[in-house]
């Protein structure tokens, strides 16, 4: 169900991931500001472990979510996207996104996986064993929003 992303996927995920985002009823203006946020392009899925959901036994190329791991300069492992259709959420693909990200840190020897999350994501992090590390203020057309900023152990290798 979870494979890698290639470079000329980028529109589908960029789709996906402004989708997802509109989802949350946000206005207009700010999912124009947000919109280099959520564009996908070739060279960051090349650069960065990628990967993408797609329904069991479905059509190949019919992508439902998906999700991409980057090491910060710090060298800290960070969730950076991970986004689900809308028609597709409440059926487990964010799981399996989340999963698969998580069992990938691991084995690329990291404790810990770190999310700056939208706040209407937060809930679904926390059930999956997150817990909230912190908050960051990023203003939007000038209004603040508060970001939670997530932490996940990982846990040892088995």
């Amino acid at each position: 169900m979870v494979f890698p992303a290639k470079p000329g996927d980028a529109p589908a995920l960029t789709a996906i991931a402004r989708a997802a985002k509109r989802h949350w009823g946000y206005p207009a203006a700010w999912l124009a500001e947000w919109e280099p946020g959520l564009r996908v392009t070739p060279e960051f899925i090349a650069a960065n472990e990628t990967f993408a959901a797609r329904p069991a036994g479905g059509e190949a190329e019919e992508i439902l979510g998906w999700a991409a791991l980057v090491v910060a300069s710090d060298g800290a492992m960070w969730l950076e996207h991970l986004w689900v259709r809308p028609e597709a959420m409440g059926r487990g693909v964010g799981r399996v996104l989340f999963e698969h990200a998580a069992t990938r840190a691991r084995a690329r020897g990291f404790a810990r996986l770190h999310v700056e999350s939208d706040p209407h994501a937060e809930p679904f992090y926390l059930r999956m064993g997150a817990r909230r590390a912190g908050v960051v203020t990023a203003a939007v057309q000038g209004v603040p929003r508060h970001l939670p900023l997530l932490e996940h152990a990982l846990g040892p290798l088995l």
